[in-house]
């Protein structure tokens, strides 16, 4: 770690560094200057040092420096000068998204580039592997390496900053900012699963604010200018949630707002509720929860009609359309009909967070749908005037859906008003929170609603209508999507009706499902045949006699007492398990007593044995502090001739060892640097010196060079003469040498005749000694008799009589170890071997003469199957050669 006298050192050395390419060691030498104890005091060079510091940061992409380096000068800046480190943060944002927006400048399609799936997940194995064994790497993957670390390094900075930034009065402002700008980041690159995540940092941030009250310097959400940043973050948090379609969130995100509203019990402004209360519109349709949907439409209408002023008749009548098309699309019946007990329990706490967000006080020991019903919200739509503000045609579906009896005709009459309903809405003007009101969305509600009354209706008039008739007066849907309907208005009670497909009919009335008569057909069946045979044969009244009735007294008084007996016997031996039950209990009790008494004590033990080991390790940091300050105070005086002027610095009562260190680096700080500057000075001289020198060698140099340049010329000359004499001595010796031993060329032909000619013939005698010797191992090797071979040998091959001469008979040698020896060769001299042809003269009919002229026999056919060199000759013929030479 080098140690610099002056923060503005520190800053020249990282330059030096950067401009010869050491940017980590630039990064490092910066980090080790802010992390030191010796600058805890603010000061402008520490802001121009990080400057470059985040500079670095950014261009390296190394988050873990740019995290811990902010803290630091946190630390020392936020007591002095906030507004230093609020300026080096927005420097640091700037240049994280400059660099992310170059990034994906470059990328030429932003889609596939910045398709990762969690930008805090590292590289998948198959992706490196993948990389490493292609050879050519696809656009996609050159888009993701480009383009994908910047966008993952700006994802880092919005979590550095606001983890710096939090539960800090001071730095409130710049934590909304932070804030805003990375649920635009979110927002534009489509990155649901970082905004969960920031949503969730935001969420612990609050929680941790209101958990930690005593913490110094913490936001007071009771002021209004905290309540309203924390407010505005929350309501921008809302808007982006909702156009990301995450609606899970959404209303985590609107009960955060409701939570900081009950935290400070106080109301948010007119503009903010009409935010508020728009956004729960979206998400209470976006959950089926039409009911929470419509009221949530009731308070933006009596806010818009309340505060805002310069909203418009058409608007105004929009909105209360929107109003009552939302209370006519809930269902007209309750869906807690028949439920379990934790159904309706979960039921019930849902409507009560719900309630809570639409700011309406509830029992919580009365149901809910005593007070939030349909009935109740057209009731009170009716009550504070939202109907004379709503279109013509609403006003008409409203009536003919609530109020006219119309089993065949009603839908025919109300398909006409959804048409021009699903016509009405569009965008309101500017001066109203709701940018855009579409009434369009509110149909297939309806269409469902009238399918309900129709039914509801018929079941009133008629009790079977066929199911094409039903298809006719309900020309919405088809008539599967009608059952549908039927089966679950059916199965909360609201209509009674049963579908037979094999007559093709609508059965309307109370009518028993069929399972639900199968259940107890056998006990009905029983009680019937009980009552068909007390009528067929009725019982004997006749009084019994009095004897009679006390036999069966006394019977009675027996079982009586026998169950008494029995029932005071199990009295008894529940009162014995009781005890017994009791005794168990209490020693379980008395173990358990003892347990929790050794865990005290044992506890108890630790704690006092933990205190004396903190008292002795109190005790040995004393001696230690002791001790070094002996030392220092030793090494005070040892040193005291060396420091100088730093004498000054020191106070008797301050001195540490540390501090002598300190003074001491300093002092061999200052000598190194005296000793660099006459080091760059001597350099400098040496470098006009050399310099000089250069520039005085320079002509004599191009001289001599010159000179050397003439006498190659001449040498170049010479040897080129030399070797053209030289060429022309050795063509002369050639061309005397070939006149030489052109003569002795016929000689050559003829001898290199003869000599294929014998070596013809002896490969053809090598063939017939072949084929001999393998006639004569063929009869051998049968079972004739040697006797016989002997006496009739094989004939010859058919030749002239010129050709063949009979060789002498040579006596019988012995064989050879180790080598095949003949039957007749064993038996002894008396078994002869056939005789073998003697070889051939020169003249024989194998050699003919040749009559063709000397150069013919020397052509290039015999030296092309020879090979057309002497060294394959055997050595006589080598002689032979060497002797016609001479």
């Amino acid at each position: 770690m080098v140690t610099f006298a002056k923060p503005e050192n520190a800053l020249k050395r990282a330059e030096e560094l950067i401009n010869v390419g050491q940017k980590q060691a630039a990064l490092q030498a910066l980090h080790d200057l802010i992390t030191s104890k010796r600058y805890r005091s603010w000061q402008k060079a520490l802001e121009k040092i990080m400057f470059k510091y985040v500079e670095l940061c950014v261009d390296m992409r190394n988050g873990r420096f740019a995290k811990d380096g902010l803290i630091q000068y946190r630390n020392i800046c936020q007591k002095v000068n906030v507004s230093s480190l609020e300026e080096v943060i927005k420097h640091f944002l700037h240049l994280s998204t400059e660099r992310a927006n170059q990034a994906r400048c470059q990328g030429e399609a932003l889609e596939e580039a910045i398709n990762v799936d969690d930008l805090e997940m590292d590289k998948r194995p198959e992706d490196l592997m993948l990389s490493y064994i292609s050879g050519e790497k696809g656009k996609d993957r050159s888009d993701k390496e480009l383009v994908a670390p910047w966008f993952k390094f700006l994802w880092e900075t919005y979590r550095t900053v606001l983890e710096i930034l939090r539960n800090n009065s001071k730095l409130e402002a710049l934590y909304a900012m932070t804030a805003h700008r990375a649920f635009q980041f979110c927002k534009t690159y489509k990155r649901t699963t970082e905004f969960r995540r920031l949503c969730e940092i935001i969420r612990n941030n609050l929680a941790n604010l209101n958990k930690y009250s005593n913490q110094r310097d913490r936001p007071d959400l009771t002021t209004p200018e905290s309540l309203q940043l924390y407010l505005e973050t929350r309501m921008e948090q809302l808007k982006i949630v909702t156009e990301l379609d995450l609606w899970q969130e959404a209303f985590r995100s609107v009960e955060d707002i409701h939570g900081l509203m009950t935290l400070v019990k106080k109301s948010l402004k007119p503009s903010l509720l009409v935010i508020y209360y728009a956004k729960l519109t979206e998400i209470f349709w976006a959950a089926d929860s039409h009911l929470y949907h419509a009221y949530a439409w009731l308070k933006l209408f009596g806010l818009q009609k309340s505060y805002n002023k310069n909203l418009s008749q058409k608007d105004l009548q929009l909105i209360a359309a929107s109003v009552l098309l939302a209370a006519l699309s809930v269902a007209p019946y309750d869906h807690k009909y028949d439920a379990s007990h934790l159904e309706l329990e979960n039921h019930k706490e849902r409507n009560l967070r719900m309630a809570g967000l639409i700011n309406f006080t509830m029992d919580a020991e009365r149901e809910s749908r005593e007070v939030l019903s349909r009935a109740s919200l057209l009731t009170e739509l009716t009550a504070k005037g939202v109907m004379s503000y709503v279109p013509q045609e609403v006003k008409d579906l409203y009536y003919l859906l609530e109020s006219e009896f119309l089993p065949l005709d009603l839908a025919s009459r109300v398909q006409p008003l959804l048409a021009k309903i699903a016509k009405l809405g569009g965008k309101l003007s500017t001066a109203s929170a709701v940018p855009e009101v579409q009434l369009s969305q509110y149909i297939p509600a309806l269409e469902k609603l009238t399918t309900l009354r129709v039914l509801t209706q018929a079941a009133q008039v008629f009790q079977t209508m066929k199911i094409d008739m039903i298809s006719k007066i309900i020309p919405f849907f088809d008539f599967a999507v009608v059952e549908k309907i039927a089966v679950d208005a059916v199965k909360y009670k609201f209509v009674s009706m049963r579908v037979d497909h094999l007559k093709g009919s609508v059965i309307f009335g109370n009518v028993d499902i069929e399972v639900d008569a199968l259940c107890d057909h056998l006990k009905k069946l029983t009680e019937s045949l009980n009552k068909v045979w007390y009528l067929i044969h009725p019982p004997a009244l006749k009084q019994p006699q009095l004897g009679e009735r006390l036999y069966h007294l006394s019977g009675i008084v027996g079982t009586d007492h026998r169950r008494l007996l029995a029932r005071k016997h199990i009295i008894e031996n529940h009162k014995e398990e009781h005890e017994h039950r009791m005794l168990e209990m209490e020693r379980e009790e008395e173990s358990k007593r003892l347990k929790m008494q050794k865990i005290t004590q044992e506890a108890e033990q630790k704690r006092i044995e933990v205190e004396c080991r903190e008292r002795e390790q109190a005790r040995i940091r004393k001696e230690i502090a002791e001790k070094e300050m002996q030392e220092a105070q030793a090494l005070l005086e040892a040193q005291r001739h060396k420091l100088g002027k730093f004498k000054k610095a020191l106070v008797e009562g301050e001195v540490t060892k540390q501090t002598l260190i300190e003074l001491a680096l300093s002092v061999q700080l200052k000598e190194r640097q005296e000793m660099e500057k006459k080091l760059q000075k001597l350099a400098k001289t040496m470098d006009h010196l050399e310099r000089a020198r250069h520039e005085n060698e320079s002509p004599l140099i191009e001289q001599a060079w010159q000179r050397r340049l003439d006498q190659e010329k001449i040498c170049y000359g010479q040897e080129q003469l030399r070797a053209i004499k030289k060429s022309k001595r050795n063509h002369a010796e050639d061309l005397r040498r070939k006149s030489r031993l052109s003569r002795m060329l016929e000689h050559a032909d003829a001898m290199r005749q003869k000599i294929r000619r014998e070596a013809e013939l002896g490969q053809v005698m090598k063939e017939k000694e072949r084929k001999n010797c393998l006639t004569k191992e063929i009869v051998l090797s049968s079972s004739v008799d040697p006797v016989q071979f002997t006496t009739t040998p094989p004939a010859a091959p058919t030749e002239p009589a010129t050709t063949t001469t009979a060789a002498p008979t040579e006596p019988a040698t012995a064989p050879a170890a180790g080598k095949y020896v003949p039957r007749f060769r064993r038996g002894g001299s008396d078994a002869a071997p056939p005789q073998r042809p003697a070889a051939a003269p020169e003249t024989d009919r194998w050699i003919r003469p040749d009559d063709r002229p000397p150069a013919q026999l020397g052509g290039d056919r015999w030296r092309g199957s020879r090979g057309g060199g002497t060294s394959s000759l055997p050595s006589s013929s080598a002689n032979s050669w060497s002797s016609s030479r001479s």
